[in-house]
C-alpha cells in the first residue's frame, strides 16, 4: 500500500489487532462515497438538513417536497455501483471472517457486491411501504407511477446523501404524489428517517452479529446518531476490541481500541487479502 493511501505503521497495527478474529462490521455513508453517493458529515462541509420522520408523516407539503426531490435523484442513485470497499467486505464474509455486517446505508450496495449477512439498520430506498395498510412495494414501480404523473419533472441537480436532488421551490409546487394502489394510503420510503425509531427486531439482529464477534470494525461513519454508537458501546461492554476507520472525528473515538483515518478503498482490499 502506498504512503499516500495510509500510514503503513497504522495499517499494520490495525491488521495485527484484527488478525485471527471474527469481525462484526458496522458501515456508514463513507463506505459509499467512492460510488458517487455523498455522505452527511465530510470534514470541511456543512451537513445537509434531512427531512424528519414527523415532518413526513404529518405534512402533505413535506411529502410533496420529499417525493419531488426523490424522483429527480432516484435514477442516479440506483445507478450507483459497489466500489472496492464493498467488494472487500463481501470477500471477507465469503472467507468466513465476518459474523455479519450492519449498515446504516440505504443504498443496497453491500448486497450488490455479494454480501449476504447484512442487517439494514435504517432500511432501504429500494422499497416503499404504505402507512395505512403496511403493503411493501418496489421503489422502481413507484418511480414509473410518479414520472407518469409528472412527465415534465426536472431530473438534474446536486445529488444528496438520501438519494434526492436539490430542487428549486417552483419545481416542488404542483408535484403530484402517488397514493397506495391497495388502499389509497400514504406511501413512505421503507427507511428510518431522522427522528424515527429502528425496529426492535432489526436492533436485535444487529446485536447478535456483535455478540458473536471477536472484534467490531467500524467503517465510514461519524457515529453521530445513537443507532450506530450503541454497537460500539455493546462491544466495549463485552470487552472486545473496537477499530474505527473513517475520516474525521467520531462520537466513538474515546471508546475505540484503535482509530485510523484513511481511505476505505485502500485499507479494505489489503485487509481482505490478509496481508
Amino acid at each position: 500500500m502506498s504512503s499516500e493511501a495510509v500510514d503503513d505503521d497504522a495499517f499494520h497495527r490495525l491488521a495485527a489487532l484484527l488478525a485471527g478474529r471474527r469481525l462484526a462490521v458496522l458501515t456508514g455513508a463513507g463506505v459509499s462515497t467512492d460510488s458517487g453517493i455523498p455522505d452527511y458529515r465530510s470534514p470541511g462541509r456543512a451537513p445537509p438538513t434531512p427531512i424528519q420522520h414527523q415532518q413526513f408523516v404529518e405534512s402533505a407539503a413535506w411529502r410533496q417536497r420529499y417525493w419531488a426531490r426523490s424522483v429527480a435523484g432516484f435514477e442516479r442513485f440506483r445507478g450507483s455501483r459497489p466500489n472496492a470497499a464493498h467488494a472487500a467486505l463481501a470477500r471477507m464474509e465469503h472467507d468466513g471472517r465476518l459474523t455479519g455486517l450492519i449498515t446504516q446505508n440505504v443504498d443496497r450496495l453491500h448486497h450488490a457486491a455479494g454480501s449476504r449477512a447484512v442487517v439494514e439498520l435504517h432500511g432501504a430506498l429500494a422499497e416503499v411501504r404504505c402507512l395505512g395498510c403496511a403493503a411493501l412495494t418496489s421503489r422502481e414501480d413507484l418511480q414509473r407511477r410518479l414520472l407518469a404523473l409528472n412527465p415534465s419533472h426536472p431530473m438534474r441537480g446536486a445529488l444528496r446523501p438520501d438519494g434526492d436532488l436539490e430542487l428549486a421551490p417552483e419545481h416542488v409546487e404542483g408535484f403530484r404524489v402517488a397514493a397506495c394502489e391497495a388502499c389509497g394510503g400514504v406511501l413512505m420510503p421503507n427507511v428510518v428517517f431522522f427522528g424515527g425509531t429502528v425496529p426492535r427486531p432489526v436492533v436485535e439482529a444487529a446485536m447478535a452479529h456483535v455478540d458473536a464477534a471477536d472484534a467490531l470494525l467500524v467503517l465510514g461513519t461519524s457515529l453521530a446518531v445513537y443507532s450506530g454508537l450503541r454497537f460500539v458501546r455493546r462491544a466495549k461492554d463485552r470487552g472486545i476490541p473496537v477499530a474505527i476507520v473513517t475520516r474525521g472525528p467520531t462520537r466513538g473515538d474515546g471508546e475505540a481500541t484503535l482509530k485510523l483515518e484513511a481511505p476505505l478503498g485502500a485499507v479494505l482490499p489489503w485487509l481482505a487479502r490478509g496481508t
